[in-house]
C-alpha cells in the first residue's frame, strides 16, 4: 500500500509542476504583460520601466521558479486590478467557494447513490424510470435556468429562502441544489451501471440463498464493490464543482473564488488567474488521488496495477 501511495503522489507532484508552469505561461499567453500593466497607450520608455522593475526582461526559466517559490510560500503577487495581495483575496474567498461545493457533492452523493442502488435492484420498473428521468432532466437543464427557477420559485413567490448573498445559512440552499444536481446524473448512472454489475455476481446468489436481508445485500454487499468507480468520479466532480462555480456564484451573488476568476477575467488581471487556476487544478489534483488510495484500500486488487 506504501508503495501505492508512493507512486501516485509521485504522479501528482508531476502533473502538479505541469500545471503550475501552464499557469504561469498565462502571463505571456495573453501578451506582453508589461504593455498590460503600462496601458496600451504607454510610450516604450514607461514600458521598458514596468518590464525592468517587474523583472520581466530576466529569462523565461528564471521569472517561472521565482514565480513558483514565492507561490509554494503563498505570495501570489499583486492583483493588477485590485491593487491588493492576490492570497489574501483569495483566501477571503476561498471559504464560500469550499463550502458551497462540499454541500453540492454532498448533495449529489445523496440523491444519486441511494437513487442508483433503487434503480439497480427494481430493473425496468417505475423506480428504474424515475431515476433515468431524474438523470436526463439534470443532464440537459443548464445551470443558470435552473437556477433562476429555483429563484423563482422558492425565493420570489414562496419566499422560503433568500436569493442570493450568504448572511445565512439558508443563502446556500439553492447554490447547492443547482450545483449537486449538476453532478447526480453521472454518479447516479454509474452508481446504477456498477450495482448491476454486482447484483449478477456468484457472491450475490450466496448470500441471498443464505437468507440475508435484501436491504443488507444491497447496501453493505453490493454497494461496496459498485461503489469503487463512483469514488473517482466523485472526486473529478468536486474538482469541477469549485473550478466551475463561477455561473452559480455569479447567478446567487455569491462573492466567492469563482465570482474572483470571472473579475479576473473580465478585467485581465493576470496574477489572480495565475494563482485561481493554480488552486483550482491542486483541488483537482488531491481529490484525485484521495480517490485513487480510496479505491485501492477498497480494493486491493488495484494496488498490483
Amino acid at each position: 500500500m506504501l508503495k501505492f501511495i508512493a507512486m501516485k503522489l509521485g504522479l501528482a507532484l508531476l502533473v502538479a509542476l505541469t500545471v503550475s508552469f501552464i499557469s504561469f505561461s498565462l502571463l505571456y499567453m495573453a501578451g506582453d504583460p508589461a504593455i498590460s500593466m503600462a496601458g496600451e497607450g504607454a510610450s516604450a520608455e514607461v514600458i521598458a520601466a514596468v518590464r525592468q522593475q517587474y523583472g520581466f526582461d530576466r529569462p523565461l526559466l528564471v521569472q517561472y521558479f521565482d514565480w513558483l517559490m514565492r507561490a509554494l510560500s503563498g505570495d501570489f503577487g499583486i492583483s493588477y486590478y485590485f491593487k491588493t495581495p492576490v492570497s489574501a483575496m483569495v483566501a477571503e474567498r476561498l471559504p464560500v467557494t469550499m463550502t458551497i461545493g462540499a454541500l453540492g457533492m454532498g448533495f449529489a452523493l445523496c440523491l444519486a447513490i441511494p437513487t442508483g442502488v433503487l434503480a439497480a435492484a427494481f430493473p425496468n420498473t417505475w423506480v428504474d424510470r424515475m431515476a433515468l428521468g431524474i438523470a436526463v432532466v439534470g443532464q440537459a437543464i443548464p445551470s443558470f435556468w435552473f437556477g433562476l427557477i429555483l429563484i423563482v420559485i422558492f425565493s420570489v413567490n414562496l419566499g422560503l429562502v433568500p436569493a442570493s448573498g450568504t448572511r445565512s445559512w439558508t443563502g446556500y440552499i439553492l447554490p447547492m441544489i443547482v450545483l449537486g444536481y449538476y453532478a447526480t446524473p453521472a454518479i447516479m448512472r454509474l452508481t446504477r451501471a456498477g450495482m448491476l454489475d454486482v447484483l449478477s455476481a456468484d457472491y450475490i446468489r450466496t448470500a441471498r440463498a443464505k437468507g440475508l436481508h435484501w436491504g443488507s445485500v444491497l447496501f453493505k454487499h453490493a454497494l461496496r464493490n459498485a461503489i469503487i468507480p463512483v469514488v473517482s468520479l466523485a472526486a473529478v466532480q468536486l474538482g469541477f464543482m469549485f473550478g466551475g462555480s463561477v455561473v452559480v456564484e455569479s447567478i446567487f451573488a455569491l462573492h466567492g473564488a469563482g465570482f474572483l476568476a470571472w473579475e479576473s477575467i473580465s478585467r485581465n488581471d493576470l496574477p489572480t488567474m495565475q494563482a485561481l487556476i493554480l488552486i483550482f487544478s491542486m483541488f483537482y489534483i488531491g481529490f484525485t488521488l484521495l480517490a485513487d488510495i480510496l479505491n485501492a484500500w477498497l480494493d486491493p486488487r488495484l494496488r498490483a496495477g
